[in-house]
């Protein structure tokens, strides 16, 4: 672990502004660790974990007091959507508890002047295409069960690849029509906290696309 922490320690060197760890849930042990002896000698960066939201609770308590800023996406609201597209199952039983446990931990997101956040849970949900009700029960869900001024963001960047393209419902963006309906749906129900990503017919789809560098 002594190379993960040296590792985060370079990166605040460079003046990074967090430690972003996507997807780490199998490493969670091991990462642990290497941050807990990065901040022995100095690290002082937020620590960001960034998750499709299927966690386990049990888990994710070995890292109260460590992590600073949760990132979890609620995919599904339906559990056969669920298993269908992404081989899971009991997934939304699973995601919620998982999130609420992260809220427990972090609390509501705090900012600095700049915007950035410096603590607490925003839950991330990308629309689907053909799947708006999955969308709206997300998004009442999220009204009914989390605190006052936890933050939702509604994705719409969808695009099909990879084995998406082999069903035919999702073998789309979503339309503007979608969005709409979307959107009066956040004002029906009241959420006050969030960001919706503006809606675009923009076919450079690339541009979602992480340009990894090594």
């Amino acid at each position: 672990m002594q190379e993960l922490a040296e590792i985060f320690l370079k990166h605040q060197e460079k003046s990074a502004e967090n430690i972003n760890l996507v997807s780490p849930t199998i490493y969670i042990d091991k990462i642990k660790e290497a941050i807990l002896l990065a901040k022995e000698k100095g690290l002082k960066l937020k620590i960001i974990y960034n998750t499709n939201g299927y966690e386990n609770v049990e888990s994710l308590k070995k890292l109260e007091g460590i992590i600073d800023i949760y990132l979890p996406d609620l995919k599904y609201s339906n559990d056969e959507i669920a298993k269908k597209y992404s081989k899971v199952e009991n997934y939304f039983e699973i995601a919620t508890k998982a999130i609420k446990e992260m809220e427990r931990q972090v609390d509501v997101p705090e900012f600095c002047k700049n915007g950035n956040i410096q603590k607490g849970l925003i839950v991330r949900h990308l629309i689907l295409p053909n799947n708006i009700e999955n969308t709206k029960n997300v998004l009442k869900w999220f009204k009914e069960n989390m605190k006052k001024g936890i933050y939702i963001s509604i994705m719409t960047q969808y695009f099909p690849t990879y084995m998406a393209k082999e069903y035919e419902e999702i073998n789309r963006k979503i339309t503007k029509k979608e969005y709409q309906e979307i959107e009066e749906y956040i004002e029906k129900i009241g959420i006050e906290y969030g960001y919706m990503q503006d809606y675009t017919e923009d076919d450079d789809e690339q541009k979602y696309v992480p340009k990894w560098e090594y």
